[in-house]
């Protein structure tokens, strides 16, 4: 069995030596074919990630709300005037929205100046409370985040953004130290490491001290503003029910405000959980683009596949004459077919597939711009490109060795 196995394997490697050109070229149609189509669903799928890595940095099912401009008749945005947020919206949501599971109120300052022993800055300082950890992500590199008892004893403490870090403490122990912030004293109490990747580094020319603290010494400026704060950042309760905690949220600023709650146009606010999903259908619909692109490319491949196997056979049809005068079987005949399409096609698809994946790999090494992560390769995607080509191939040699092996062997053997 084992000698016959052999024998078999030396015949099919000694045919496609005999036509090498004719192998070569169905060998990369197939390649080229299962490549592509890899290629593209891995392209697609680093997007994907990419996104959604960007998303997750700022922290789980976050929405914004933010001052905005109420009509003063309904519908009408050419009577609005701005309105601006209250610390009391902010209480009121945290007591009156059912669907809103925390909040946080924020108060940013851009005009701050920050002095250390070291060096200055000029970044922007934010009064939040401790529960913002909660709904943004703020990991910790050393020291502490803010607690209650900061906010209760208004405590002059800070913690560090990435970037603020490194430029006012260069290379130097920073929790302990202190900064001045327009003069008053604070101390360093924590710090946080880089958040986000490359060149975009917002996020971390950050510095934030208790909201108390910076309601009392840097409330913002201008007519109005008693009591007043930049925004305000929320998360429903459950993913599912963001939408509910939008309009419970509206409800409750229309009511303190004085407009009407339907009016859309009088909020500004941002949803990342809907800006998710529209991103999640930005993405599915450019995968099944480049799943579709790919798959023309794949069929082309098995048209050339099934093309070259069907005259490759065709050819030798007196060869199978020959055999079964020899006392070949019908079945050993179809099984030595079988046996050349399926390594053929198989070994040229898992070439395809390596291909593709060294070339990811190289891309990999390359840092992409932000929100776009390096291609990846999909399993599945994968399996079905290499299984249909090598179905293809496979079939496209047996119908024809089929229809010469069902020959007498005198007519096989006439065949030109």
């Amino acid at each position: 069995m084992m000698r016959s196995a052999f024998d078999i394997f030396a015949q099919i490697f000694r045919n496609l030596w005999a036509h090498k050109l004719r192998s070569i070229l169905t060998m990369f149609g197939i390649a080229w074919g299962v490549g592509s189509l890899l290629l593209l669903v891995g392209v697609g799928e680093g997007f994907r990630s990419g996104n959604k890595r960007e998303l997750a940095e700022f922290g789980r099912d976050i929405m914004f709300l933010f001052p905005g401009r109420a009509p003063a008749v309904t519908g009408s945005m050419n009577s609005a005037r701005p309105y601006l947020l209250s610390y009391q919206d902010y209480a009121d949501i945290r007591t009156q929205a059912p669907h809103v599971r925390t909040a946080c109120p924020i108060l940013s300052r851009t005009d701050l100046h920050q002095v250390s022993e070291f060096a200055t800055a000029g970044v922007e300082i934010l009064g939040v409370e401790p529960q913002l950890n909660e709904i943004s992500y703020l990991p910790l590199k050393e020291g502490r985040w803010l607690n209650e008892m900061d906010e209760a004893q208004k405590r002059n403490v800070i913690v560090l953004g990435n970037e603020l870090l490194k430029t006012l403490f260069p290379g130097r122990p920073a929790v302990g130290a202190f900064v001045l912030l327009n003069g008053l004293r604070f101390q360093v109490i924590g710090s946080m490491p880089h958040l986000g990747r490359g060149d975009n580094t917002w996020l971390n020319m950050r510095g934030y001290i208790p909201f108390p603290v910076m309601a009392t010494y840097f409330a913002l400026k201008g007519e109005n503003h008693q009591n007043s704060i930049s925004f305000i950042e929320y998360q429903p309760r459950l993913t599912a029910e963001h939408r509910l905690a939008e309009d419970d949220v509206h409800k409750i600023i229309a009511r303190n405000h004085g407009f009407d709650a339907s009016d859309e146009n009088a909020f500004d606010g941002w949803d990342s959980i809907q800006q998710s999903k529209m991103v999640g259908t930005i993405f599915d619909v450019m995968n099944m683009f480049l799943g579709a692109v790919g798959m023309v490319t794949l069929a082309l491949g098995a048209i050339g596949v099934v093309n070259i196997m069907l005259i490759a056979v065709s050819e030798r049809t007196r060869e199978i004459g020959l055999r079964k005068a020899l006392g070949a079987t019908n079945r050993s005949i179809l099984f030595h077919f079988f046996l050349e399409g399926l390594l053929l096609t198989l070994s040229s698809g898992l070439i395809g597939m390596g291909l593709a994946t060294a070339l990811m790999a190289m891309v990999g090494t390359v840092h992409g711009p932000g929100g776009f992560d390096p291609p990846k390769l999909v399993p599945l995607s994968a399996v079905l490109a290499i299984g249909s080509l090598t179905l293809a191939g496979v079939v496209a040699g047996l119908y024809p060795a089929r229809k010469a092996a069902m020959l007498q062997p005198v007519e096989a053997l006439r065949q030109e």
